[in-house]
């Protein structure tokens, strides 16, 4: 009767080797879940892989990043009126500053002036009939204080008229008699005022700056040309000038020396080092006039960056410039038509000997989309899923027992496991909060 009693023994063996299996692997999945348990949970086993971190209290910052190009900004082209063979050109690379030349045309120098305006006209005394209809019967002609004499001279003429046979005035078709004496009259305008205050900087001196280009200013210009080593006119040619808004670099030339000198034979850029990126006309918000950014260069090194500008215009990329025919969409940013549309964004440094001997190069430009300042974060790794939704954060046993000590519900902090809610995630933190979190709390990040 034993032996027949053995096999009952061992079919009923495995059985329970089986049902006890299934029940350590139910409370284990259940531990690990945030559910059920008692005091003794997965957090407060010492041997539980994984290390222990504090909550901290910190600001995170959500950056992105796009890619840009460090050099000099966008080339212009020197408006250049001067005709005739070109004798002399500058290196690329090289600064040019205020009387200096930008190049030589039948061997005279074309020079850098700074200011907004194009030299658009000589400048110079004019001539004009002594005394034909002059308005205020004064002026001498000197052109001393560029006065009321000036102003008379300037529009004598127009009005003679008239007159008819007086002597000394216009004839019948409004040009001076021949034998009229003639006297210089002052050329006024904003043109003249920007020429002397250059004249002026240039240490000349004699004369008044305002908008009048009187004799004692074409006796200025006889000293500076002397010491260009051209003819001592008094007259300035509009193609021996050029202007540009301060000291330039010169970023190429077009024509070699023996060509003539049309076109634009030399192009500038600013001295100054900035960053150009074409940033997808669709994601421009960050991009506003002032806003700071950081800039990693080539030597892996970040320095702070400004957004200068912000082109108005989107530009299509080469592969989809076949397609359609108004090609990118104009107003740079309102999307439409093609998304991969760009628009350029130029970014400035207030500090350009933080930039160290670079000169060009790509770079990183990073960006921050979203700011949280002053909460409570951890790494990202240590967010478990709860079973029931959401996620937790596991906790180390002094913790747990503290987080009962402390008033909390105890359920959450008993069984080793905290409910959390998650805010911003950022630079591999993550932003946490609920009633059982706190500063310095230790959790552990699974490895």
């Amino acid at each position: 009767m034993d032996d027949m009693k053995e096999p009952g023994r061992h079919r009923r063996g495995p059985l329970l080797i089986t049902a006890g299996v299934l029940l350590v692997a139910a409370v284990s999945t259940v531990g690990a879940l945030g559910l059920g348990g008692g005091g003794s949970g997965d957090a407060r086993d010492p041997d539980r892989n994984g290390r222990l971190v504090q909550v901290s209290r910190e600001t995170l910052t959500d950056r992105t990043e796009i890619d840009g190009q460090l050099g000099h900004g966008p080339e212009v082209p020197f408006p250049v009126k001067a005709q005739g063979t070109i004798t002399w050109l500058p290196a690329s690379g090289t600064t040019a500053r205020r009387g200096e030349q930008v190049l030589r045309v039948d061997d005279r120098p074309v020079v850098l002036l700074y200011g907004s305006l194009p030299m658009y006209r000589d400048l110079g005394l004019r001539q004009t009939a002594d005394g034909a209809g002059a308005r205020s019967g004064s002026g001498d002609g000197s052109g001393s204080g560029g006065g009321s004499g000036a102003d008379s001279g300037t529009y004598a003429g127009d009005d003679a008229g008239d007159s008819g046979g007086s002597s000394g005035g216009p004839d019948a078709a409004g040009q001076p008699a021949s034998d009229a004496p003639q006297r210089p009259v002052p050329l006024h305008g904003m043109d003249v005022k920007q020429f002397e205050s250059n004249l002026s900087a240039l240490g000349y001196s004699g004369f008044t700056v305002d908008d009048s280009y009187t004799a004692l200013t074409a006796a200025a210009v006889e000293r500076w040309q002397k010491d260009l080593g051209l003819p001592q006119t008094g007259t300035v040619d509009a193609g021996s000038v050029v202007y540009a808004p301060g000291a330039v670099r010169i970023a190429g030339t077009s024509a070699r020396v023996g060509a003539e000198a049309t076109g634009t034979p030399v192009t500038y850029t600013t001295t100054s080092l900035m960053v150009t990126v074409n940033a997808k006309a669709t994601e421009t918000r960050w991009a506003q006039r002032g806003t700071t950014v950081s800039v990693e260069l080539p030597d892996g090194r970040s320095v702070p960056g400004t957004v200068a500008s912000v082109g108005k215009d989107a530009a299509a990329p080469e592969s989809g410039s076949g397609s359609g025919e108004g090609g990118a969409p104009a107003g740079g940013g309102e999307g439409g038509g093609n998304p991969a549309a760009t628009v350029a964004v130029v970014i400035v440094f207030g500090d350009q000997a933080s930039l160290g001997r670079l000169q060009s190069g790509p770079v990183t430009v990073r960006y921050a989309v979203k700011q949280r300042r002053n909460v409570l974060a951890v790494p990202v790794a240590a967010l478990v899923a709860l079973a029931e939704g959401g996620y937790g954060l596991e906790v180390s046993g002094e913790d747990s027992g503290e987080g009962d000590r402390e008033g909390g519900t105890g359920d959450g902090a008993s069984h080793g496991f905290v409910p959390v809610r998650t805010g911003l995630f950022a630079g591999g933190k993550v932003e946490v909060s609920g009633p059982l979190v706190r500063e310095g709390m230790k959790v552990r990040v699974p490895e």
